[in-house]
């Protein structure tokens, strides 16, 4: 094998072999391609794509360069993927509710990107949780509880953390060939019976189109499917905030009353999970309407809060969770309203915007070693369609400080156009198998 030949064949608009691909994953993984040959490799991916079957075979090679976790359970094991949004908490509590009906979820997640919160970040809000555990703690929790949110081992799809870093720096991230390959090659890695993927869509997800979302969408969808792990998506609006708070406390605070049962609090993400979990449980043969009340009974009967507070106490972090939730949330010094300059229907939200403003405040990353403060972000988010009177708040800011609140709260109000009545679209945009 040659990385030249490789990087020169897609160059030259024709597909490596599933073996020459293998081989070059390893060689990623091991060092033995160099960055200059993984970064022009990157490129010719970029400007000239791969075929279906070179990209299931580029994602398997990543998959395998590293541990590829096998399960030995009473029940399946079953994950999600979200392509990243603002006020997307889903995962906090779909795990639990999948494990609460019988099913087992080791889910590998990860930090914030860009303008998207991370999940880990949102977990770590929690006083004393690790989510940096061994290969034998997360099967030991996994086990034990039936799920466990953690980040990934330097021995999980090692390829792809060689492959990322190098188009990092050099304009090389924007591939649904590469997208697709480093998404499934860490997922699939985990051993999983099955997975949904949430491909978001809109002013507050990477994909801005409903085209653009289709074509990832499909191209994860059939690669999965390739590399063997039964998979199913859908397509959900992002053009606002799913929950109505954006921020690691915050957003784990809104989980934290659905999970008690007060599914008002956050309807579309409410809406959303169920939808997603209910998908799952269809794919390993329940019925659509069994599914789903399996899924609303977790929530209804406290069982999916005694598996999240479970977890929780097993990574580390306060066993009292279920109790006393609010105890243990940071909170932040500075709390007021944002404002409407002017009175009219909410006719457009830009997500984006948002969920910078609150990389602003300090709840996200600009650079990789900064720190991130937890309390901090927006909460009571008004929602699209909504009718407001000059004056009246459009949502509440928690900062570190009042500088930072004043600058950051002009941002804010900008997000928000002030105009018609506008209708309000469907949350769930299209089903992919």
């Amino acid at each position: 094998m040659d990385a030249r030949a490789i990087i020169a064949a897609v160059r030259d608009h024709k597909t490596p072999s599933p073996e020459e691909l293998a081989w070059f994953a390893r060689g990623l993984a091991d060092k033995s391609v160099s960055d200059a040959q993984a970064g022009a490799f990157a490129m010719a991916v970029v400007l000239n794509g791969l075929d279906e079957q070179g990209r299931i075979a580029l994602t398997e090679g990543m998959r395998d360069s590293g541990d590829v976790l096998r399960w030995d359970l009473p029940g399946p094991v079953l994950d999600k993927h979200s392509t990243g949004g603002v006020g997307d908490c889903v995962s906090l509590i779909l795990a639990p509710v999948l494990a609460a009906c019988g099913a087992y979820v080791p889910m590998i997640s990860g930090r914030g990107l860009g303008h998207t919160g991370g999940t880990l970040d949102k977990l770590e809000a929690i006083p004393g949780v690790n989510i940096n555990v061994s290969e034998q703690q997360l099967r030991l929790i996994t086990r034990e509880v039936g799920c466990a949110i953690v980040s990934a081992t330097s021995r999980i799809a090692p390829a792809d953390r060689r492959l990322y870093a190098v188009r990092d720096v050099t304009s090389t991230v924007e591939s649904v060939d590469l997208i697709t390959a480093s998404i499934l090659s860490k997922k699939l890695a985990a051993g999983l019976n099955s997975l949904v993927l949430d491909i978001k869509c809109g002013t507050g997800a990477f994909m801005k189109t409903p085209q653009n979302a289709i074509a990832l969408a499909q191209a994860l969808v059939t690669t999965a499917n390739g590399a063997g792990c039964r998979t199913a998506g859908l397509i959900t609006d992002m053009n606002e905030p799913l929950a109505p708070a954006l921020g690691n406390a915050l957003e784990v605070a809104v989980c934290m009353e659905v999970l008690s049962g007060n599914t008002d609090a956050a309807p579309r993400l409410y809406e959303l999970t169920v939808a997603l979990c209910t998908q799952l449980l269809m794919m390993q043969g329940e019925d659509n309407p069994v599914a789903g009340r399996k899924v609303k009974d977790a929530l209804r009967s406290g069982a999916a809060m005694e598996r999240f507070a479970h977890m929780i106490a097993a990574m580390g972090g306060p066993p009292d969770m279920a109790q006393d939730w609010p105890t243990h949330l940071p909170k932040a010094p500075i709390v007021g309203e944002v404002t409407a300059a002017t009175s009219g229907h909410i006719s457009a939200i830009n997500g984006e915007a948002l969920g910078l403003a609150v990389v602003a405040l300090g709840g996200g990353r600009q650079v990789e070693t900064d720190k991130i403060d937890p309390s901090v972000g927006l909460s009571d988010v008004i929602g699209l369609g909504a009718h407001v009177n000059r004056g009246d708040p459009l949502c509440v800011l928690h900062a570190a400080d009042e500088d930072t609140a004043i600058s950051v709260a002009e941002k804010v109000r900008a997000a928000f156009t002030i105009g018609e009545a506008t209708t309000r679209g469907p949350l769930i945009l299209e089903g992919l198998a």
